[in-house]
């Protein structure tokens, strides 16, 4: 067998490849391995395979078959070289070293684009139809059979949860920030002792051994003024009626149970009417008054509710849940190192005499640590020997580099997750609808004249003259230097192979042949 009857000829996508038919056999059970002049994409003209798919991503596929090495080519999406390795019959796995990062980093924008999806970051107006799909009501909708309830509930789900969907939605939005920073500045406002009215008793004390006695007024404690309670008051009736509302429309009650905000909401709601039934229940001497504000500090984390209606604030709280384990391995060197140099201070300040030791144990010292390595350094607390000050000057100077170590990691995913949220609200919502590929019709068995191709195909000459305007379009396909060359006296005999036994009967052909290329070059040329 000849060298060119090992060769191959792969078309893909319009670029054509050549090699032998042995280096396709390397990587057994793939698309290229099982070949055949059977298959419905083998051109017997052209004598060529064509494949429409990438030409690029190709490239480095044969490379792979020729020297086993698999290398990802820099400028095509991850995606697009899954989907080719997937059609080719190849192991994505089998990407060298040196471009696994590279290639695998689509995965990681793939995942945050999927937590961004989650977190619904979207400020666009909904479209009718699918607000009506959310609630599983498109059929319904289409066919105009929803009822009053039907068509009002994703209305009210919009108002209240979709702050961008329409101008009443706004409105809605801010009337409920509104009522969370005046709650929060009620909350904070009535500690001030300036805004707080003394619970004065008025009190009868012996002045001396006669039994005179006098009135001394005795101050109990003292509790915010009486315009802070109106205010709660008007703050919690929003927030019930808000929280009932988007309870009773929300498409998933489900959902809406598990959402930390919404669990945070009811919390601090409940918490103002838990108070308010306590003090009325219970007497002054049963209550503990302390006891009962410290349990409303629930509240304050209504400022979580922000979230709703600040896409940056999600951005943020997701962005800590990404470094979540940057963040844990931070808090466990931190542990390490506090519980390390406590002991070491310790023991440093009572090698040498010191009076005004101030670490007397190891767990004095824990406090001292944390806030040395934290950078805070209170100054309550300080090493007096030239030991125990080296001590500390280690302790503070692993305290920086630990702390920094982490930063770089979250700004990092801050600055991905940000980045992608911005180019999610700069792309269009409604795409090009593109029509799936029609499948390649499989070869006609029809009989035909017996050639050199065999019996039920038409080779050579009788083939050509079967389709008038197939030769045109496949030749012209091959350029026109090809063409030219194709075109000789001996190109002709090796392209269109034809069994003459003698001169006679090849002038037949070489007239059909001169004819065609007449007919090829006013094709090319014209």
């Amino acid at each position: 067998m000849s060298d060119a009857d090992n060769r191959v000829i792969l078309n893909v996508g319009g670029i054509r490849h050549e090699t032998y038919k042995a280096t396709l056999k390397k990587i057994p059970a793939t698309r290229l391995s099982r070949l055949t002049e059977a298959l419905a994409n083998y051109d017997p003209i052209l004598n060529e395979y064509f494949f429409d798919r990438h030409p690029g991503v190709f490239a480095q596929i044969l490379n792979y078959y020729r020297t086993g090495k698999l290398h990802y080519p820099t400028d095509v999406c991850g995606p697009l070289f899954e989907e080719e390795l997937e059609f080719w019959g190849l192991d994505s796995n089998q990407v060298e070293p040196c471009c696994w990062m590279t290639y695998t980093s689509h995965r990681e924008t793939q995942e945050t684009l999927g937590i961004l999806d989650r977190l619904d970051l979207d400020t666009d107006k909904l479209a009718e139809e699918d607000l009506y799909k959310k609630f599983g009501w498109e059929e319904e909708f289409l066919s105009n059979k929803l009822n009053f309830w039907q068509r009002i509930k994703p209305k009210l789900w919009a108002l209240f949860d979709e702050p961008y969907s329409s101008m009443a939605a706004k409105i809605v939005a801010v009337v409920s920030v509104f009522f969370i920073v005046i709650s929060i500045l009620s909350f904070c406002l009535k500690t001030f002792p300036g805004l707080r009215v003394p619970i004065i008793s008025n009190e009868t004390v012996l002045i001396d051994e006669n039994g005179s006695t006098s009135f001394v007024l005795h101050k109990h404690r003292s509790e915010p003024h009486t315009a802070f309670l109106y205010i709660e008051c008007v703050c919690n009736s929003w927030f019930t009626f808000e929280i009932i509302t988007r309870f009773a429309v929300t498409p998933d009650k489900r959902e809406f149970l598990k959402s930390p905000v919404n669990i945070i909401d009811f919390i601090a709601t409940l918490s103002f009417y838990m108070d308010m039934v306590l003090n009325q229940v219970l007497s002054e001497e049963e209550t503990s008054y302390e006891v009962l504000e410290f349990f409303s500090i629930i509240r304050i984390m209504r400022l979580f509710k922000l979230t709703r209606h600040i896409a940056g604030l999600k951005i943020l709280i997701h962005t800590f849940k990404a470094s979540a384990k940057e963040l844990l391995l931070l808090v466990f060197f931190l542990i390490v190192f506090i519980v390390v140099f406590a002991a070491l201070i310790y023991y440093a300040e009572r090698i040498q005499y010191n009076p005004e030791n101030s670490f007397d144990s190891i767990p004095i010292g824990l406090w001292w640590a944390i806030v040395t390595m934290t950078t805070v350094g209170y100054g309550d607390m300080a090493p007096k020997t030239y030991a125990g000050m080296l001590v500390g000057a280690l302790c503070a100077l692993t305290g920086v580099l630990t702390i920094a170590l982490p930063v770089p990691v979250i700004v990092s995913n801050f600055s991905m997750f940000y980045s992608h949220t911005q180019a999610r609200s700069k792309l269009p919502k409604k795409r090009r609808r593109v029509l799936p590929v029609e499948a390649v019709r499989p070869k006609s068995q029809s009989a035909g004249p017996v050639g050199p191709k065999g019996p039920g195909q038409r080779g050579g000459l009788e083939g050509m003259k079967s389709g008038p305007g197939l030769l045109d379009s496949k030749l012209n396909r091959l350029g026109a230097n090809t063409l030219q060359s194709m075109m000789s006296p001996f190109s002709m005999q090796s392209y269109f192979p034809l069994a003459m036994p003698n001169a006679a009967a090849a002038a037949p052909a070489q007239a059909a042949a001169a004819q065609a290329s007449k007919l090829i070059s006013g094709t090319v040329y014209g």
